[in-house]
């Protein structure tokens, strides 16, 4: 397999035994599969096979010079995944480079939580306390627009390097996290997620590399 098994909540390595995984800091947990080294087309559509059935959200179409950067599951099987992420990177006239993750988990997973920097792992302190800040479009499959918030890190560093949104789609956490924190006004309200098991040929022309993230 050339994905790497970790922990989803830190960047512990976790050890395998007759009752499942388990990290040293957290615990029992289920597995989080990522490359190995660097990401490419082979490795992503290893990904997708494993995550067959829950969404693996990247932004459509790309830009010109945006290209897949690191991507994950957490599960134990097929039938076990809990979440997703993409990450990716390209440029933009205002900001330069840019970074961006997009993570769909259920409640209580924690990878979420991860990739943001936030300290816990579901924003519900955040999320419906205000307006939103805006609303992105997923796959016809999934779902109509979904409301994102803001999502504070305040309280988990002095580091205002990224924004971080979050909202829900049914039942799951949709969180984006971009660096720097200008970057979010990127963000529209006819900004497209799209499952990348669903683009089709398409992907096969999808681009990968760029620095990996450092989540």
């Amino acid at each position: 397999m050339s994905l790497a098994v970790g922990c989803p909540r830190c960047p512990g390595e976790v050890v395998r035994s007759a009752e499942g995984w388990s990290c040293e800091t957290h615990g029992d947990v289920a597995p989080l599969w990522r490359p190995a080294d660097e990401a490419d087309y082979e490795g992503f559509a290893e990904h997708l096979g494993l995550s067959e059935g829950f969404p693996t959200f990247l932004p459509w179409p790309l830009g010109p010079d945006w290209s897949v950067t690191c991507f994950g599951l957490v599960g134990s099987g097929p039938e076990d995944v809990s979440a997703t992420v993409t990450c990716l990177s390209g440029t933009s006239s205002m900001d330069g480079p840019v970074e961006l993750a997009v993570v769909l988990e259920d409640p209580g997973t924690g990878l979420g939580s991860r990739v943001a920097g936030t300290p816990y792992d579901d924003p519900f302190d955040d999320v419906r306390t205000s307006a939103s800040a805006v609303r992105v479009r997923l796959d016809a499959a999934v779902g109509s627009a979904v409301a994102l918030w803001p999502v504070s890190t305040a309280d988990s560093d002095t580091e205002w390097d990224r924004s971080v949104l979050a909202g829900e789609t049914e039942g799951r956490w949709l969180w984006l996290v971009l660096r720097p924190a200008s970057a979010m006004l990127l963000l529209r309200d006819d900004w497209i997620l799209r499952d990348a098991a669903r683009t089709g040929p398409h992907l096969v022309a999808l681009p990968f590399g760029g620095p990996v993230p450092g989540w």
